[in-house]
């Protein structure tokens, strides 16, 4: 049954639009019963991606690379059809987001950093590889993406300093039921208050997890023509591979809970029929169980006691030294035997010279060889 899931998973993802690989559901709650519980984060971490992340929080999704180096995760598009990202095993019922990243350059490339709900609420920063000199900011809610009546439009764009194709900033978006604020190195550009959002029926306000990648809305093979002129133009893939960094993540859930449940989901996808299962006095939930264990080689190396990693290191050296000790006794020992096969051959040797040399005069001197005539 799995292997029949994924592939269609993987038969779904090669004839969808890159747009829409990276923002989709597996299980839409608002008409689909039995979804599944949602591991709820319960807390705060902070991710560092320029350290192996670790796959039981972060799940790399789609064609292309997502690589860790040390100056971060290089999410990068080479080919038509790349669109790589992770998505976070766990979901923020309202939080705060924070991405250090720098974005991929190229016309037609697009990086995003997104909050989104499996009933396709979305929160978006998103990035054009061709502007060099805007970010924009997006919501969606229930993956409507008409026009939304009124005041505040969907998508707003804003000046940066600095191209962020070129140097790493801080976005972060803070979420509650009343507001959305996007906030960029510290200054906040953007509020959008519930009423704003058509009365609130279009605010994102249910259970979101946290997707980082990049695509190549210039795809013109596999994107519509209006997609790849919202991306800013055909991409050229001769002229790539275009990589968007990240270096680290901070996440914070508003809300503690072990998971989150779509039980009590109607059609209205309101923030008050999500059913919350609370924490026991105490308990940790799945997400924060798993940041606290050390991943990765050095993470477990640091998480030993000073004791542990000093009895270690003495076992290492004692080891290291008995068998530099071995390793010499039984080069002396054979030192010594060779010593000894190579006197006995010499004495052969010069046995033989001895008597080479009695053989030669003997015959030089007749009358005292033994082989003379009679």
């Amino acid at each position: 049954m799995y292997s029949i899931a994924l592939s269609a998973v993987a038969l779904l993802a090669m004839v969808l639009p890159t747009t829409l690989a990276q923002t989709h559901t597996d299980c839409n709650p608002l008409n689909t019963t039995g979804c599944p519980d949602m591991v709820a984060l319960g807390g705060n971490a902070t991710f560092n991606f320029n350290e192996t992340w670790n796959p039981d929080l972060w799940v790399k999704k789609n064609q292309g690379k997502a690589e860790w180096t040390n100056n971060g995760t290089a999410f990068t598009v080479q080919y038509r059809k790349d669109a790589p990202y992770i998505a976070s095993s766990f979901y923020l019922f309202f939080g705060r987001v924070e991405i250090f990243m720098r974005a991929a350059p190229g016309q037609g490339i697009i990086s995003s950093a997104i909050l989104q709900s499996e009933d396709l609420d979305e929160i978006d920063w998103e990035f054009k590889g061709g502007n060099t000199t805007h970010v924009a900011t997006n919501y969606y809610g229930k993956g409507n993406n008409k026009t939304v009546e009124g005041k505040p439009p969907r998508g707003i764009d804003y000046p940066m300093k600095s191209a962020p194709q070129e140097d790493f900033h801080n976005y972060t978006v803070d979420w509650t039921k009343e507001r959305i604020q996007w906030w960029l190195n510290g200054q906040m550009l953007r509020e959008l208050k519930y009423a704003e959002a058509e009365g609130g029926k279009e605010f994102p306000q249910t259970p979101m997890n946290i997707r980082i990648g990049a695509w190549a809305g210039g795809d013109t093979e596999n994107n519509l023509p209006d997609t790849v002129k919202w991306a800013g133009g055909e991409t050229n893939f001769d002229d790539g591979p275009y990589t968007m960094m990240v270096q680290t993540v901070y996440a914070q859930d508003y809300t503690s809970a072990k998971t989150y449940s779509w039980e009590n989901m109607d059609s209205s996808g309101s923030f008050e029929k999500v059913k919350v299962v609370a924490l026991a006095e105490g308990e940790k939930s799945d997400a924060m169980v798993e940041i606290s264990k050390p991943h990765g080689a050095r993470n477990r190396w640091n998480a030993l006691s000073k004791g542990v990693q000093i009895g270690i290191i003495g076992g290492v050296v004692g080891f290291v030294v008995i068998a530099t000790l071995l390793i010499a006794f039984c080069c002396i020992k054979q030192r010594r035997a060779g010593r000894k096969e190579y006197a006995a051959y010499q004495a052969e040797v010069n046995k033989e010279a001895a008597d080479l040399l009695e053989h030669k005069s003997n015959w030089q001197n007749p009358r005292q060889s033994r082989y003379a005539r009679i």
